[in-house]
């Protein structure tokens, strides 16, 4: 599961430490790291309090793989039958992850713009409303601009870089980095799943 690594290297905002301020062996140690991260097949409530903040978001996304399984097909499905707090933390953190790396244009063209809506609510219940009201947003101009948008995908490279010619969506993509000033999705996140833990448990 590269999620992880596409936030943390295919990052198109503006992160607090970019990674061509990092040395070789930073990223190394990084990547190591990252890869041998323990994975829970299941959460507690003891196991959340143990792991810190900055472990905390990767921890729940991967347990909630665990949860829903590798059947792409029937993710959306098996994303619905979890928990709110759950729904909202995947799809926020997918919404995130491509935006970050290719904008909203990316985020739409590609599995992931199945859970625009759910975007919406999870940004609302970690109580980010910037960003749900600029979610609401995409959502109306990619809604308004999907049928001229669909043309573009045919599986190639060449089609998807098109797309971004004269897109709406790409007005959006310096909104969402600049809301990161103001409003931290990785501290609501965190704050809400410390106050929720429940939500994110299975024994």
């Amino acid at each position: 599961m590269l999620l992880g690594v596409l936030k943390f290297f295919g990052c198109k905002g503006q992160t607090e430490k970019q990674p061509t301020d990092l040395t070789t062996q930073e990223i190394l140690n990084s990547v190591d790291d990252f890869m041998n991260r323990p994975i829970y097949k299941e959460l507690s409530t003891g196991i959340i309090d143990s792991i810190p903040d900055n472990n905390l978001e990767q921890a729940v996304i991967d347990n909630i793989y665990e949860q829903i399984g590798d059947d792409y097909k029937k993710e959306l499905e098996n994303v619905k039958k979890l928990t709110k707090g759950q729904q909202a933390m995947f799809s926020v953190w997918w919404v995130e992850a491509e935006v970050n790396n290719g904008g909203f244009n990316q985020f739409y063209f590609n599995s992931s713009g199945q859970y625009a809506e759910m975007a919406v609510d999870g940004f609302e219940l970690f109580r980010a409303t910037k960003h749900a009201d600029l979610m609401r947003r995409a959502n109306l101009i990619y809604s308004a601009n999907q049928e001229r948008l669909e043309e573009f995908n045919d599986g190639t490279m060449e089609s998807f870089s098109e797309s971004y010619e004269n897109n709406p969506l790409n007005a959006l993509d310096e909104e969402f980095y600049e809301l990161s000033k103001s409003e931290s999705l990785n501290e609501l996140r965190i704050k809400y799943i410390r106050e929720h833990q429940t939500e994110f448990t299975q024994k």
